[in-house]
């Protein structure tokens, strides 16, 4: 219990978030998917299950260890990665959402509030100073950027402002959250092998601003850039991680699957509003990619625990 990172709560917000997208793009390909909830609905579930596995086990974790605990929050390289369990608990209320209200209100203010509350940390955290540059990863976008994941499961909910307040927060901060990210990636240690998937996480800015900003702005045609840099991002991405089979697995490893979904989500979002048949093509290929990514990370992940095990 004393090892459970909170960094596993990325693997409710990757299954959860494949969840989503599959709903999301289920009506681009009525030949293939034609009854979409046999599809979509077992995957936001077993995104519903791995919260109510997690949460109560990380619950436990703060009473047991609770200097464990503190350790995540307050080491500037873990701390972003602790802003998964918020975010993670909004996609959770997103999924849930059409079968009960009250559930999914009950995750979805709490992920919000638990949100901002971590966001005032770590602002207050980083003013402290003392933070090396190596310390600085890609998690801080989970931590700082969070809220522009979260209108997704708002909207359902009919939380309009909410999610408008969450959105531009976090949306204000991208540019300079994504480029203190970039500066340590260019002039900064390379950072060690099993933590290169968290790189994937610059994907979800450019796909998110664009799909929920054109949800709760409609009219910014201009947001359509963020999905083409997204397009050219993710595969640099993909060329980088070309070896990633070799990478040591661990939690990490799951920083692969959100950003891909997020990606997914928006091309299936441009693919809806495009008459470009390519960009269907784009949707679908992106989907396959964000669901391989899901399967292998949880094949690894239930492997690692069974060999743990024995």
């Amino acid at each position: 219990m004393k090892n459970l990172p909170i960094g596993y709560y990325g693997a409710v917000m990757g299954i959860a978030g494949l969840g989503l997208t599959a709903r999301a793009a289920a009506p681009l390909f009525p030949g293939v998917v034609r009854a979409p909830a046999y599809v979509t609905e077992p995957i936001v579930l077993a995104g519903l299950l791995a919260f109510l596995i997690l949460f109560p086990a990380y619950l436990l974790k703060v009473f047991l260890h609770p200097k464990a605990v503190k350790e995540e929050f307050t080491n500037p390289a873990t701390l972003g990665f602790c802003a998964a369990l918020p975010v993670g608990m909004t996609l959770v209320a997103g999924g849930v959402a059409p079968y009960s209200n009250v559930l999914g209100d009950i995750l979805w203010w709490g992920g919000a509030g638990l949100l901002v509350a971590m966001q005032v940390w770590g602002v207050a955290r980083v003013l402290q100073g003392g933070i090396e540059l190596a310390q600085i990863n890609a998690g801080w976008m989970i931590l700082f950027i969070g809220g522009i994941v979260v209108p997704g499961g708002g909207i359902a909910l009919g939380h309009y402002e909410a999610s408008r307040f969450l959105f531009g927060v976090s949306a204000a901060a991208t540019p300079f959250v994504m480029g203190l990210v970039f500066y340590r990636a260019a002039v900064g240690p390379a950072l060690p092998e099993m933590l290169r998937p968290s790189w994937f996480i610059l994907l979800v800015p450019p796909s998110l601003i664009y799909a929920h900003g054109l949800t709760l702005y409609p009219g910014l045609a201009f947001l359509d850039n963020l999905l083409f840099f997204g397009l050219v991002l993710g595969a640099g991405l993909l060329v980088y991680a070309r070896g990633f089979l070799r990478w040591p697995f661990g939690v990490p490893w799951w920083a692969f699957t959100f950003p891909l979904d997020a990606f997914a989500y928006a091309a299936a979002r441009y693919a809806q509003e495009s008459s470009s048949p390519q960009w269907r093509v784009v949707a679908a290929l992106a989907l396959a990619l964000a669901a391989a990514a899901v399967l292998i990370c949880l094949w690894k992940t239930l492997r690692s625990a069974a060999s743990r095990r024995a």
